[in-house]
């Protein structure tokens, strides 16, 4: 009985095992189906989340950065009239509570774990915007740089990215892709600032200077200059040194202004041998507006696609001239090394010596579509040079120079680089500055350095220009001079990559997005450049818009016109002579601007201003009235422009006939009619010539009946 009660017992408890089990398998079963579920959930809103548009995550970056939109107010959390927080507001910081506190907790468990998700982060918003920007700054396609462009930097400061940030913040001041939205881009540089981006310090400087979306605040401006120059951000360095160079809002000091522009000019030139120049062209709007059928030196799309249709064709010329565009993303066109391969390869094998230079450069230096190698490079700079090409002949001495592929030999490389001098060639010119400035293969001679550095900067050759900065700045081969030194830096500074923002300034004023267009060039004119400057001021004398209508557009246009004149532009002396004359934006002063006419004239030759300085004589503003003096400038203007002979003959016209009426007015009639006679005016046998006239106008009448 004892054993038989033992096996029941022993079932039972099997049973209740199996029964265990099988409540196991059914809740796993349940969990699993829940799992896929959760999992089919989050895939969905994964896809949701992908499909979401730019402007909602645009809207999370601003909200998280306490940036709202104009068309958005963000009410007061909820709260009851005696001013205590709602229930739902207290549950809402109890869980938040209990969040952290989990969060904390997980922090100290699994380190580990958090530093390889922090890395994986950075490394993706890291890759997000480098693509980004790559994508920014090689194409000039609209829907390339919104769709891609940007959509992967917005990405990027979703993450978390600071530079993308940065980036999107100025798209939003300047309307580059983005809605143009000034009030949110202040908003969103002002949280940078806090954090300590030199960005986000150089665009409230300006908007501080400018009174763009705060008021005017000059003192203010200086101090987030100062603070995101001494943070690395070099455009703010140039901008302290055009200050202190021309005095503007601080008192002029050459030596400051020296080394802020020497700062930027090192960066600038540091890039330029490493990566090489960036070529940007830049349009003057004055110019354009003159000449609507050019648009200066940006290529239009028309003209590209018939170079790319007779280059097709076989026309050696347009290759080799597409290939150098790709090649360096000259003319607005947008680099791209395949394309440049592409074209140079072609003419390269229709026998252009140019092209094989170009194809030994691409060689030497190397890219993403052709790789770095000495040999090959070698190659084709060999048949280039045989061919007299100086493009060949420079490489040649560079690899001589340097020991690319052969063995250094500074004879060799000077021998070259000779040749392509005598024919011209920049480059080669430039190097030999350097090889006498350092001593490699001759002398040392620093008159020599200054003489080949000289010649190179002339064609605009960005690191002889650094390398002539130098000697004038410590005085090396040349007499020490300041002045001369930081302008020469300023020169470098221009060419450094924020140039390219005068391309995007160009489209927009094309695309008429007037707004945008101005914001980009006054930017740009803070920094120095004079055709920012006057392409600002012609924006607010000609145009119309709504941020436009906010200011007082002839007294800023002044401004601008006056800091174009002051670095040489005739056309803005001209102006500031029209501006004082007809009193827009001050008070009419003709003698101030007799003053600015005559400066135009004796320094830059403008006919323009010749005439318009004659006529001030002829009528006596601004200085005492010379009819003599008139007709001098007047004659002067026609000989100094084909264009004004036309207006200057009507001018000189007008002028003779007011000096025939005052000599009429001042002559006694009487007197003069006596003292003439027939005699004197037709010599003793007046009567003939009466007879002949008077016979030939009756052979016309008899010819005319008759006829």
């Amino acid at each position: 009985m004892a054993r038989c009660s033992s096996l029941m017992i022993l079932l039972l408890l099997l049973m209740m095992l199996l029964f265990l089990l099988l409540i196991i398998n059914i809740a796993a079963a349940l969990g699993n189906a829940d799992s896929i579920t959760k999992k089919k959930t989050s895939h969905a809103n994964k896809e949701d989340t992908e499909d979401e548009n730019d402007e909602m995550q645009l809207e999370e970056i601003l909200k998280r950065n306490h940036v709202t939109s104009e068309s958005e107010e963000v009410g007061e959390s909820a709260t009851t009239q005696q001013g205590r927080p709602s229930p739902s507001e207290k549950e809402n910081k109890d869980n938040d509570k209990k969040l952290q506190e989990t969060n904390n907790g997980s922090k100290q468990i699994l380190p580990d774990q958090q530093e390889t998700v922090k890395s994986r982060q950075a490394q993706e918003m890291e890759e997000l915007y480098k693509n980004g920007t790559k994508i920014l700054k090689r194409s000039r396609d609209k829907n390339l740089r919104k769709d891609r462009g940007y959509k992967l930097l917005v990405k990027a400061a979703d993450i978390g990215s600071t530079k993308a940030m940065e980036r999107i913040a100025f798209a939003l001041l300047f309307g580059d892709q983005l809605p143009q939205n000034v009030t949110a881009a202040k908003d969103l540089f002002e949280a940078l600032a806090e954090n300590g981006s030199h960005k986000a310090q150089t665009a409230l400087g300006f908007m501080h200077a400018t009174g763009i979306g705060v008021g005017f605040n000059q003192p203010k401006a200086l101090v987030y200059y100062t603070f995101a120059a001494l943070g690395g951000n070099f455009v703010a360095h140039m901008i302290l040194g055009y200050r202190y160079l021309n005095g503007v809002n601080l008192p002029q000091n050459c030596e400051a202004a020296l080394v802020h522009y020497r700062t930027a000019a090192k960066y600038v030139a540091d890039n330029v041998a490493l990566s090489g120049e960036i070529l940007t062209e830049k349009v003057r709007l004055t110019e354009r507006a003159e000449n609507l059928s050019s648009n200066g030196e940006v290529m239009d799309l028309d003209l590209y696609q018939y170079y790319q249709f007779i280059a097709e064709k076989g026309d050696l010329q347009s290759q080799v001239g597409l290939g150098q565009l790709h090649l360096t993303g000259g003319k607005g066109i947008e680099q791209d090394y395949e394309k440049a391969f592409y074209y140079l390869s072609k003419a390269a094998y229709g026998g252009s010596t140019n092209a094989l230079g170009f194809l030994g450069k691409m060689y030497s230096e190397g890219n993403e579509i052709v790789h770095q190698n000495n040999e090959t490079a070698l190659m084709y700079f060999k048949m280039a040079a045989e061919r007299g090409s100086p493009i060949g002949l420079t490489g040649l001495g560079l690899a001589y120079l340097y020991g690319k592929g052969v063995s250094v030999d500074y004879e060799e490389a000077l021998k070259y680089f000779k040749k392509a001098a005598d024919k011209g060639w920049v480059d080669a010119q430039f190097q030999l500055g350097v090889m006498h400035y350092a001593g490699l293969g001759v002398k040392r001679d620093y008159k020599m350095a200054v003489k080949y550095f000289h010649h190179a900067s002339q064609a605009g050759h960005a690191l002889a220009l650094y390398n002539l900065a130098q000697m004038y700045g410590s005085g090396t081969g040349v007499v020490r001079s300041c002045l001369t030194a930081a302008e020469l830096y300023k020169n470098v500074c221009e060419r450094g990559q924020w140039t390219e923002r005068f391309l995007s300034a160009y489209f927009a004023y094309k695309a008429n997005y007037i707004d945008s267009a101005f914001l980009q060039y006054l930017f740009l004119a803070e920094q120095g450049y004079e055709m920012a400057q006057s392409n600002a001021a012609y924006i607010l004398e000609y145009e119309q818009s709504a941020l436009l209508s906010q200011i007082d557009c002839y007294h800023v246009a002044l401004i601008y016109w006056n800091r174009a004149a002051a670095q040489g532009y005739s056309y803005a002396r001209i102006k500031l002579g029209d501006y004082y004359y007809y009193g827009y934006g001050t008070n009419v002063d003709y003698e101030t601007a007799a003053i600015h006419y005559r400066l135009a004239a004796e320094q830059q030759h403008s006919a323009q201003a010749m005439f318009n300085l004659a006529y001030m004589y002829e009528h006596g503003l601004g200085a005492e009235q010379d009819l003599h003096l008139a007709k001098d400038s007047y004659d002067l203007a026609a000989e100094t422009s084909t264009d004004a002979y036309i207006p200057v003959f009507l001018a000189l016209c007008k002028l003779g006939v007011i000096n025939l009426i005052h000599s009429v007015q001042n002559a006694n009639l009487s007197e003069v009619w006596k003292q003439a006679s027939l005699d004197r005016l037709l010599w003793l046998h007046w009567d003939l010539f009466l007879i002949m006239i008077l016979t030939l106008l009756l052979a016309v009448l008899m010819a005319y009946r008759h006829g």
